[in-house]
């Protein structure tokens, strides 16, 4: 597919992390290995390579030429690899604004009920999407043309995905009184309380949900229920400090809500397949 290998050409000016490419909400990616992180809702083009994603309980794989939506903000285990040895893995990400999908479906004069999409699909990209992206992209190198281009091709991009099997999960992002979206507030509550107790009743409540049909609602945009997702939470932002700041496990552990130090321990070691000084001593270790 000649799209693909023209896109790849561009993305491999591309950092060994998220790349801005002076594109209103894209960015692009060349990596040699997948940071566990939070994914932000985003639209993710893999184009070279495949990624192996574990988001709660499900573990999706990821293939050139095929895209996913991430609806919510999302803490996720990530591995990528590149096609042969060697090769980076290469990849485009659109940011999702709930406000300009929800324009072009006021534009598309769409209405109804809303209907449950699959939060956790891969899909292959057709060759009208491939198109679109790599219109967008040639505008990397034609700034001046960009400012009126790309909100026009963000909106074509959006519009092929709309199309597809996951244009219910665009929708539902768009509708601010979509499930998604009444989850999404609790989402955003617990990620700026994340080291506080948890307690489902109110966030529930702030869901306009009853505590049972707020379980089920939850775990069907993230995969997990709301402690497990606040301990993934946890556990990412006590990694990250402990990779990148001066602090013993035990003072993360407590930073980030832990009561006790060896419970942390455990589940630290759950997640990441050893005990936080062991495992950070591995990356810290001249090769």
């Amino acid at each position: 597919m000649s799209g693909i290998k023209e896109l790849r050409e561009i993305v491999m000016r591309a950092g060994d992390k998220w790349t801005a490419t002076g594109l209103p909400r894209v960015t692009m990616v060349r990596a040699e290995a997948c940071s566990d992180q939070v994914y932000q809702p985003m639209l993710h083009l893999v184009l070279q390579g495949t990624k192996s994603l574990s988001i709660g309980d499900h573990v999706l794989q990821f293939a050139p030429a095929t895209y996913f939506i991430v609806p919510v903000d999302l803490p996720a285990l990530g591995q990528v690899s590149g096609a042969l040895p060697g090769q980076s893995y290469l990849a485009l990400s659109l940011t999702l604004d709930p406000a300009v999908i929800a324009a072009m479906l006021a534009d598309l004069c769409e209405t109804g009920v809303e209907r449950q999409g699959d939060a956790f699909c891969v899909t292959a990209a057709g060759p009208e999407l491939i198109d679109a992206w790599l219109r967008m992209m040639r505008l990397v190198d034609r700034p001046q043309e960009a400012a009126l281009l790309a909100p026009m091709i963000e909106r074509e991009i959006l519009f092929r995905v709309l199309q597809g099997p996951q244009g219910d999960m665009l929708r539902q992002i768009a509708r601010p009184d979509s499930r998604l979206s009444q989850v999404r507030r609790t989402i955003d509550w617990i990620r700026l309380h994340f080291a506080e107790p948890l307690r489902v009743e109110p966030l529930a409540k702030m869901a306009g949900m009853s505590v049972a049909a707020f379980y089920r609602h939850f775990r069907a945009v993230t995969a997990m229920t709301p402690i497990q997702y606040q301990k993934r939470l946890r556990l990412l932002k006590a990694r990250r400090q402990l990779l990148f700041e001066p602090h013993d496990a035990a003072s993360v552990a407590f930073s980030v809500g832990y009561e006790s130090a060896s419970q942390f321990s455990r589940e630290y070691a759950r997640m990441f397949g050893m005990p936080p000084v062991r495992d950070v001593a591995r990356f810290k270790t001249p090769a």
